[in-house]
């Protein structure tokens, strides 16, 4: 996992807002500073009206980064996410960013990346597949949902699918699809697996990458109020390498973690 040094809190400008599903949208913001320094698995911390209500910013993974401006993937789900949804084109908000360690996709010891994602966890591939192609790599995406109806994946390629009820591709979830395809990706070459979505589906990859000798990084979800530390909203226990446990704060050493650390 690689460090994120360079954060700016700057006012943004919506260009483009994106309805994709009911609920889910795609949000363009115009922020060239955080555009420029920006890395796939780095979130933002946006403070979605210049009101008191609500009075936190939200946490938002990068989805893509086009030039000056950032992409984010929102789905409402709660008074802060709707009114973000709802925001037209013009309308400016401050955002605080980049934030978080990245996923690390330069290193040597893996030939075919396996990103595999739930629900709206696929909200940082688009941006860590573009940057895993510039460095030569050949890129699979698994993506899992409840329905056909819960499968997002915008932009991405090379996609396989698992549904719970069998609506569309495997009939599973996506660790189980992993475990059926894992086969044949294993004659590709080395492999890595990169990971977002819920705390269930991460802890069985981790499991499950753990058996099979993969290395694998996940990307945690948690409620974050400052993004920087100082509220300790975001903690989480990881292994350590002694057998015991410690608490490491996802805003500043995560969101990304090696599943090596993930407490199962």
């Amino acid at each position: 996992m690689i460090e994120t040094n360079a954060i700016a809190d700057i006012r943004a400008t919506i260009t483009e807002n994106r309805r994709i599903s009911s609920d889910i949208s795609i949000i363009t913001l115009e922020c060239p500073e955080i555009a420029a320094t920006a890395k796939p698995g780095n979130f933002v911390n946006i403070k979605v009206s210049d009101s008191t209500q609500p009075l936190l910013r939200r946490p938002f993974s990068i989805h893509n980064v086009r030039g000056s401006s950032i992409d984010i993937m929102v789905k409402s789900i709660g008074s802060g996410t709707a009114i973000f949804s709802n925001c037209v084109a013009g309308t400016s908000m401050m955002v605080l960013g980049p934030l978080g360690n990245s996923f690390n996709t330069s290193g040597q010891n893996f030939d075919t990346a396996i990103l595999l994602s739930g629900g709206v966890g696929t909200a940082p591939m688009l941006f860590l597949e573009r940057a895993l192609a510039l460095d030569q790599k050949t890129v699979i995406n698994l993506v899992g949902g409840r329905t056909k109806e819960d499968l997002i994946a915008p932009g991405l390629t090379n996609l396989m699918f698992a549904t719970d009820d069998g609506s569309a591709g495997f009939r599973g979830n996506v660790v189980e699809l992993l475990e059926r395809v894992l086969p044949t990706l294993e004659t590709k070459g080395g492999l890595k697996v990169f990971a977002c979505g819920p705390n269930p589906m991460l802890k069985a990859l981790a499991g499950c990458c753990r058996q099979h000798h993969i290395p694998c990084e996940l990307s945690l979800e948690s409620v974050m109020g400052c993004g920087i530390g100082i509220c300790y909203g975001c903690s989480v226990e990881i292994n350590t390498p002694d057998g015991s446990t410690r608490t490491l704060l996802l805003c500043k050493e995560g969101p990304v973690i090696d599943a090596e650390l993930f407490v199962l």
